[in-house]
């Protein structure tokens, strides 16, 4: 059976609040826009058979995970081990503490079904790169997103993968697409399978 784990982005955080730091709990707080796009990542986690969703213990991360938890019909729990990148890590130490927790959730996936890790951009990148997608491929979709993430604010990738073999096919698979006042249709934006 092919394990089909998503690695998403939370949604839009309030970035003025300069007063608190974003890599330590609890970090800026989702804005009204980052709650509506949590409410569609829910619609789409749902609708792609999502049976157990994580997040990083930052606020906005729990946020997203909770709004998005409750559309599915999931209570998140929170795992440190997919936290922010935190001043002074190392590329390597971001990876090495995401790689811990990979095979607790490819094993839990093979079990139960579709799994999702409510993360940040910067782990997204990392656990991109430790499953194979080619450094340049990775930084090429950070050209394109906010703050240098491989991915948008609510955005997805999923790692389709069998336990026992290799490779991954990554893909860019969802962004939410929000009307700041009226939510939009969902679509997606420059999907692609790359298969490491």
């Amino acid at each position: 059976m092919a394990l089909k784990i998503y690695l998403v982005r939370h949604a839009t955080p309030d970035w003025s609040r300069t007063d608190i730091r974003y890599d330590i709990p609890p970090g800026p707080p989702l804005t009204p826009h980052g709650e509506a796009e949590a409410a569609k990542l829910g619609e789409f986690l749902r609708a792609a058979g999502v049976k157990r969703i994580y997040a990083s213990p930052l606020e906005r991360t729990r946020r997203t995970a909770e709004i998005a938890g409750e559309i599915v019909g999931s209570t998140p729990i929170t795992e440190e081990a997919i936290a922010e990148w935190r001043r002074g890590e190392s590329e390597d130490e971001v990876a090495a503490r995401f790689n811990g927790l990979w095979e607790k959730i490819c094993t839990e996936s093979q079990a139960i079904g579709p799994i999702a890790l409510v993360t940040h951009g910067g782990p997204v990148k990392a656990m991109l790169q430790s499953l194979g997608l080619p450094k340049a491929t990775v930084e090429d979709y950070c050209r394109k997103f906010d703050r240098g993430n491989p991915l948008p604010p609510a955005g997805v990738w999923l790692a389709t993968g069998n336990p026992d073999a290799t490779p991954w096919a990554l893909e860019l698979i969802f962004t939410p697409q929000v009307d700041p006042v009226v939510p939009a249709a969902v679509h997606v934006v420059d999907a692609q399978t790359i298969y490491v």
